[in-house]
């Protein structure tokens, strides 16, 4: 569960965004907290996002050459209590849907990320084994002993809240996963499924290309953009499964290479 800090500090990280510039002064009014408290919430932003402190407040860190602003290039990744809370209604609704795939008798492999957390709501009566390298999602199992659970190990990673490791791709061989549950960063027909995260897109390439079925849950703002590397081509996917209807030319693709879409708040697939 979110506690009140991370979820101020989340509401912090938004609202300078917005602002792109604020005060402390102006920040321990939006959010009635002293200004001590207002300086260690800052403090923490500067090393989990692209906030940093500026002479009497914080502000948003910009390139040394603004350019024109690119809707198809994304922001680097932002902190995980941020992401955590933003459109979480939606996660909600895209790890609902997706839980409906999972059987009982499976093994899946969960990915890092804020959406893939929010399938332990609708797994939780399930007999399934898990293996993970998502460290809430491990957490959050530990009351559900029908849930069988592998750490994938390694050095924790604190901007995604999970272990990495140089010998992900050999612990995985061990195991005879039938279903992965991937997130992304960004995702586009040309570019495809993009992560900010580069040692992490070298387990999450690993995954798309040995596991039989491969679903991707994302939201619909993460359409038509581009993260820092490529983990694989939206064909390498079986399911797409997301929480509104994307252009026309997301439908051709997935009806031209067999990717069943899935429309999880409003019942729908093609």
């Amino acid at each position: 569960m979110i506690n009140i800090k991370s979820k101020r500090i989340a509401a912090l990280q938004e609202y300078i965004t917005l602002k792109q510039r604020a005060s402390y002064d102006e920040l321990v009014d939006k959010f009635a907290v002293s200004k001590n408290t207002i300086r260690n919430d800052v403090q923490e932003l500067c090393k989990t996002s692209d906030i940093i402190k500026v002479h009497g407040g914080a502000a948003v860190k910009l390139p040394a050459e603004e350019k024109k602003p690119n809707k198809n290039i994304t922001k680097p990744l932002t902190s995980f209590t941020y992401r955590q809370t933003k459109n979480q209604s939606s996660k909600q609704w895209i790890a609902e849907q997706a839980a409906d795939y999972i059987q009982n008798g499976d093994i899946i492999f969960i990915d890092t990320g804020t959406t893939v957390l929010e399938l332990i709501e609708y797994m939780q009566e399930k007999q399934i084994t898990i293996v993970t390298n998502n460290i809430d999602f491990i957490l959050r199992t530990l009351p559900y002993e029908n849930l069988t659970v592998y750490s994938l190990g390694g050095v924790l990673d604190r901007r995604t809240q999970a272990f990495t490791t140089i010998q992900a791709q050999k612990i995985l061989r061990n195991y005879n996963i039938n279903k992965a549950f991937l997130a992304a960063t960004a995702i586009s027909i040309k570019n495809g499924v993009t992560s900010s995260i580069p040692m992490e897109s070298e387990l999450k390439s690993y995954i798309a290309e040995q596991i039989e079925q491969k679903f991707l849950l994302v939201d619909h703002q993460k359409f038509d953009k581009v993260a820092l590397t490529t983990y694989c081509s939206l064909n390498q996917l079986d399911y797409l499964v997301t929480d509104q209807t994307p252009g026309q030319a997301y439908i051709d693709y997935c009806q031209k290479y067999n990717i069943e879409l899935v429309i999880a708040n409003q019942n729908e697939g093609v």
